[in-house]
């Protein structure tokens, strides 16, 4: 069974304490100095998944990632939308897919359980997704947006594709126009906006759980 190290470098100059699973290709040498390290403890490694106290959403729930750039933010919004039990996500443009590497190496393996598929066409895709009854929103901060914490609820009947734009250039005008709402999220610090994973994680649950349901 897999289990989780936490090592501590021997040299007092460096004294790095770190975490590795075992058998990491790191080990038991210090990743920063190159030193020997001790062993502080170990357990084994927690692959049950939280209990969900009764926690659950009627709201259907699909995202469409319009040209994200980085395959980081792709992962971490796959295992995102695993955990919060989004129906399926809509990489579009140059937004990289499970095919890439680097996403798998974020999402830990969420790809396999959240349904994607993949269009060249980021407004044909909202086109299409809109005809087949979704109902469109995008996070984006524009003069129409509203601020997601007062949206008037309950939420539409039918799915909601919750639509995340470019980590610069924000959503494709041209699906601006298909959408029917505009959300985003207040901010109290000095930049415009959140990473594109973090903010996709904290509308996509607000908009599962707006009362922590």
């Amino acid at each position: 069974m897999s289990g989780v190290q936490v090592r501590q470098c021997m040299r007092p100059d460096c004294s790095l304490r770190y975490p590795q699973v075992t058998g990491h290709p790191y080990g038991e040498r210090c990743p920063r100095c190159g030193a020997s390290t001790r062993l502080v403890l170990e357990r084994p490694l927690d692959s049950e998944p939280i209990h969900t106290n009764g926690l659950s959403t009627s709201l259907h729930l699909e995202v469409l990632l319009d040209n994200i750039r980085s395959a980081w933010n792709v992962g971490s919004m796959f295992r995102t939308a695993d955990g919060l039990g989004i129906r399926a996500l809509h990489l579009c443009g140059v937004t990289p897919t499970p095919d890439n590497t680097k996403v798998t190496k974020t999402s830990l393996g969420a790809e396999q359980s959240v349904a994607w598929c993949h269009y060249n066409d980021g407004v044909q895709a909202a086109l299409t997704l809109r005809e087949r009854g979704l109902h469109l929103w995008a996070l984006e901060r524009d003069s129409r947006a509203e601020s997601l914490l007062e949206l008037s609820f309950p939420l539409p009947d039918e799915p909601l594709l919750l639509v995340v734009g470019n980590e610069v250039a924000g959503v494709d005008p041209g699906i601006l126009e298909l959408c029917e709402r505009l959300v985003y999220i207040p901010m109290l610090g000095v930049k415009r906006s959140f990473n594109a994973a973090v903010a996709f994680g904290i509308a996509a649950t607000y908009l599962l759980f707006p009362h922590g349901s």
